[in-house]
């Protein structure tokens, strides 16, 4: 293709790319930066009756001309990086340097917000990405091999979890899982215990959690292998019941190979989703037991007096960084299987 039909067919994506990725990227890392202003407090005496006292508030004029100033707020360098609330390079040295064994260091780190919620999110990604996979191309086989009649609603009912809203979807969930809804009542009268709850425990929830993503996400990739199931070749399946490969042999050695690149473009798709895993802590309240890198984004976002930007900036900023280093094994992977063929 000539260089000026190739350019004229990739600019507008180009043009898109810069304007809705690259520069929100920019403009993330570049707040990542800042810090807010610290307030200008005025200490004002009021005096009564009974006496003087002195009240502080803060001064709006001078607050509003700092933030005139420099809108982005006060410039922190990588600090904010590096600090209690990210990476706490400082607390992680006093902790190894403190600590008498491994499992005190483990427990000392896993109390520091950020690698609390890195440890929920990977244990998330890793734990509910294969799942979903493995779960997703069974359902597909299944339903490929049901009747023609019965194809139909049996697709529609396999789709209901991913037509459902996500945060809608927990707290349905959630509801169910309580002490009064279906499951958890069922719960305690299977194990005969009336005080079993589902939310009191951490690994409770967090297996909760699991499940639910599972549920959620598992449609999605059953769509995609059923779709690729409709060009598997029959004349390779009809060639391998002819050599006595039974159905398992098929599944494994015709249907799972040609199937390998949609698993991998679910596995990208997956690592991406549920790396960035938020609605379902939401929904099921669990931010005591389970928080995300996400959730601190959200957390930083809402805080009471006033958003921290730079820190959600930050928290960003080391998502995106995450994500990245999740999908270079998949990414390399795919080149080579791309020079391969080339």
């Amino acid at each position: 293709m000539p260089h000026k039909t190739f350019l004229a067919f990739i600019w507008p994506s180009l043009l898109a790319m810069v304007l809705f990725i690259a520069l929100p990227i920019f403009s993330v890392g570049y707040q990542s930066l800042f810090v807010e202003h610290e307030q200008v407090l005025i200490i004002t005496e009021n005096c009564g009756p009974f006496g003087c006292s002195d009240e502080v508030t803060v001064d709006a004029q001078a607050m509003a001309t700092l933030r005139a100033e420099q809108p982005a707020g006060r410039f922190n360098g990588l600090s904010t990086y590096t600090n209690a609330s990210h990476l706490a390079t400082d607390e992680i040295g006093e902790i190894f340097a403190t600590s008498e064994n491994w499992n005190e260091i483990r427990n000392r780190i896993m109390n520091l917000p950020f690698y609390k919620a890195l440890a929920f999110t990977l244990a998330y990604t890793f734990i509910v990405t294969p799942l979903v996979i493995i779960l997703g191309f069974i359902i597909a086989v299944v339903v490929n091999a049901v009747p023609s009649m019965l194809k139909g609603p049996v697709i529609f009912f396999s789709l209901i979890p991913m037509l459902v809203t996500p945060l809608v979807g927990s707290l349905v969930l959630f509801w169910m899982i309580d002490s009064r809804g279906i499951i958890g009542a069922a719960l305690q009268v299977v194990f005969d215990n009336p005080t079993l709850s589902l939310k009191a425990s951490p690994t409770l929830t967090w297996i909760t959690l699991f499940v639910y993503g599972v549920w959620h996400s598992a449609p999605f990739a059953f769509v995609v292998f059923y779709a690729g199931l409709q060009t598997v070749p029959q004349d390779t399946m009809e060639s391998a019941m002819v050599d006595g490969a039974n159905r398992w042999e098929r599944i494994r050695f015709v249907i799972i190979p040609y199937l390998m690149p949609l698993a991998t473009f679910i596995a990208l798709m997956q690592l991406m989703d549920n790396f960035r895993v938020f609605e379902p802590i939401i929904g099921f309240s669990a931010a005591a037991s389970a928080t995300s890198l996400s959730y601190l984004i959200y957390n930083d976002l809402r805080a009471a007096e006033s958003p921290l930007f730079g820190s959600a900036a930050a928290t960003s900023m080391l998502t995106i960084v995450g994500v990245v280093i999740l999908l270079l094994p998949v990414l390399r992977r795919n080149w080579r299987e791309f020079n391969r063929k080339a």
